[in-house]
């Protein structure tokens, strides 16, 4: 498929991961785990040109959905035009990485700025990779937040906050989100917060010490599970095993709060999926 749609400068990916990558293993990681849908995050290693995860979409629209990456690079017109563009091919959000900005993501009259109003406009959310720290990107958060309190903002993969002193310090920093309603976090990646601890599959540090404050604090209507594919290929359990531990986090909910976890939620946020019971995120 790379010779179809080719990697960006400097983005291959590993070599153990080129031929499972693709939206094929995908869909039978999908199947095997009873999986209805999967929003398809576009990957960094096709940097901007988001015809791939487009192809994978037109070909089974039931299944996939897509959140496209904000190019900072962009004017404020063009960016919103291409926003614009992309929904019409099936994506329904926008990723931003901070660490593609030269600028903070809320500078006034930016291209950044000008996308995330709009996606309140258009009811699309934004979800925000704090990779290098919840810390170093909190005050720009906020900042958005204040410019447009009607965008539904998703913070990925716990807000990387780590098994650690630190990390817990970051946790703190994301549980005082929780008082603006339109925050969300994805309950993805364990295996990326296991910090200092090395806490294996089946992650029961991320559970308590994460997992389990972020549910009371957020409720599940705010929590959506991801799997962090095709990354989750490469850990213990896989793809079905993720699925179905956080399944087992879910169990002792009430059924409401279940399925707004395992896909309430997301469907919510990004419309509907179908195949078989349950639909969630991928």
């Amino acid at each position: 498929e790379s010779k179809t749609y080719p990697y960006a400068d400097g983005q291959t990916p590993p070599l153990q991961l080129q031929n499972r990558a693709s939206s094929t293993q995908l869909l039978s990681e999908m199947v095997n785990a009873r999986v209805d849908g999967a929003l398809i995050v576009q990957p960094i290693n096709h940097g901007f040109d988001h015809s791939y995860v487009a192809a994978a979409i037109a070909a089974s629209p039931s299944i996939f959905k897509g959140m496209m990456l904000h190019d900072p690079r962009m004017s404020p017109d063009d960016a919103v035009a291409r926003l614009e563009e992309l929904l019409l091919l099936g994506f329904v959000g926008v990723r931003f990485n901070p660490y593609l900005f030269d600028r903070p993501m809320s500078e006034r009259n930016g291209g950044g700025l000008a996308v995330y109003r709009t996606c309140g406009k258009l009811n699309l959310p934004v979800g925000i990779m704090c990779f290098k720290g919840l810390d170093k990107h909190y005050a720009d958060i906020l900042r958005l937040i204040a410019a447009s309190p009607e965008t539904t903002l998703i913070l990925d993969h716990f807000a990387f906050t780590n098994l650690s002193d630190i990390g817990d310090e970051l946790f703190n920093l994301l549980l005082t989100l929780a008082e603006y309603p339109q925050v969300h976090v994805k309950i993805s990646a364990s295996f990326r917060i296991t910090g200092s601890t090395g806490d294996p599959f089946p992650y029961k540090l991320v559970k308590t010490q994460r997992f389990d404050p972020l549910l009371q604090k957020f409720g599940a209507d705010r929590l959506l599970f991801g799997t962090d594919f095709p990354f989750v290929l490469e850990q213990e359990g896989g793809y079905g095993g993720i699925t179905k531990l956080v399944e087992g986090w879910a169990s002792v909910l009430g059924e409401k709060e279940r399925r707004a976890l395992m896909g309430g939620t997301a469907e919510r946020l990004f419309g509907k999926w179908g195949l078989f019971r349950l639909a969630k995120i991928g």
